[in-house]
C-alpha cells in the first residue's frame, strides 16, 4: 500500500511541475525585413526547425541593443556600417556573416497622389516637388534607410535643398507610416517597404550608382550558444526562403544552400 501510494504521490508531482520550455531563437532584424522574414520564419517552423522570435528595429538601434547585452542569437542589418560594428566591436561569429539580401531605395507618395512617374537623375528637386510639404525619411545619421536616401540625395545634388524639410523617423517602417496617413506627401523608403503598404505608391526609383548598394548580412551573435541556430543561418539561405524574399521584392545574394 505505501509502495502505491509512493508511485502515485511521484505521479502527481511530475504532472505539477511545468514543462521544458522549448528553446527558442532570437533573431534581431531591420525592420524592413518584418513581412518576408515572418513568413520565412513560419516556413522554417514548419518544416520542423525552432521556434523563432523577431524584434524589429533600426539596425543601428539594434547593434546597440546587442551591444548594451540583449539576448540576440541573430543579427541581420539592413546594411554593411552596422554589421562591420557589430564585428569591430566583438559582438559577432566573423565565420558566419553572408551578404544575404539586396534592395533599392524608391520614392513613394500617398496612393491618391497627383504625383506620378518621377524622372530622378541629377540636379533632381525633391525640395521642390514637396512643395510646402516635408519629405519623410529614416534618421539620417545613423538608420540605414536615412543614410542611403542622404548619399543618394547628395550626389544628385538635391541635398542642401532638401535638408531643411526632412521629416525624420526612428526606422524606415515609420517613414512608410508617414506617408501611408498622409502627413508628408513624399517619403524614401526601401522598395519592399513600399510594396506592402497599400497606401503608398513609388512614383520615382534612384539610379543605381546614386547610393551604396543596399545589402543586408547576417551573422550569429558572439553570445549565442544554441546549436540550432547553424541550421538556421543554413534556411534563411535556402531555395524555399528564396523564393519568399524574393516574393516581396528582395534580391537574394547567395546561391540556395538546398
Amino acid at each position: 500500500m505505501a509502495k502505491r501510494f509512493f508511485v502515485l504521490a511521484c505521479l502527481i508531482f511530475a504532472l505539477a511541475q511545468p514543462a521544458v520550455a522549448q528553446e527558442t531563437i532570437t533573431v534581431f532584424a531591420a525592420a524592413s525585413l518584418k513581412n518576408a522574414l515572418d513568413d520565412v520564419d513560419a516556413a522554417y517552423a514548419k518544416a520542423g526547425g525552432t521556434k523563432i522570435t523577431a524584434s524589429y528595429e533600426a539596425s543601428s538601434a539594434l547593434a546597440r541593443q546587442i551591444e548594451a547585452g540583449a539576448p540576440a542569437d541573430v543579427f541581420i542589418s539592413a546594411d554593411l556600417r552596422w554589421m562591420d560594428y557589430a564585428a569591430e566591436h566583438r559582438l559577432i561569429k566573423p565565420d558566419t556573416r553572408v551578404n544575404l539580401l539586396g534592395n533599392k531605395l524608391v520614392l513613394i507618395a500617398p496612393k491618391d497622389s497627383m504625383l506620378d512617374h518621377v524622372p530622378i537623375g541629377q540636379g533632381f528637386d525633391i525640395a521642390k516637388l514637396a512643395g510646402d510639404g516635408r519629405i519623410a525619411v529614416a534618421d539620417v545619421k545613423a538608420v540605414p534607410a536615412g543614410l542611403y536616401a542622404k548619399a543618394a540625395l547628395t550626389k544628385l545634388g538635391a541635398w542642401a535643398a532638401a535638408e531643411q524639410k526632412l521629416a525624420q523617423a526612428e526606422n524606415v517602417r515609420a517613414t512608410l507610416a508617414f506617408v501611408a496617413r498622409g502627413e508628408t506627401p513624399l517619403g524614401i523608403v526601401y522598395e519592399t517597404d513600399a510594396r506592402v503598404e497599400p497606401n503608398v505608391k513609388i512614383v520615382g526609383v534612384f539610379p543605381d550608382g546614386s547610393y551604396p548598394p543596399v545589402t543586408y548580412p547576417v551573422a550569429a551573435t558572439a553570445s549565442t550558444t544554441k546549436a540550432d541556430v547553424a541550421k538556421y543561418l543554413a534556411f534563411l539561405r535556402s531555395r524555399q526562403a528564396k523564393d519568399i524574399f524574393e516574393k516581396y521584392g528582395f534580391s537574394v545574394l547567395t546561391t540556395p544552400a538546398s
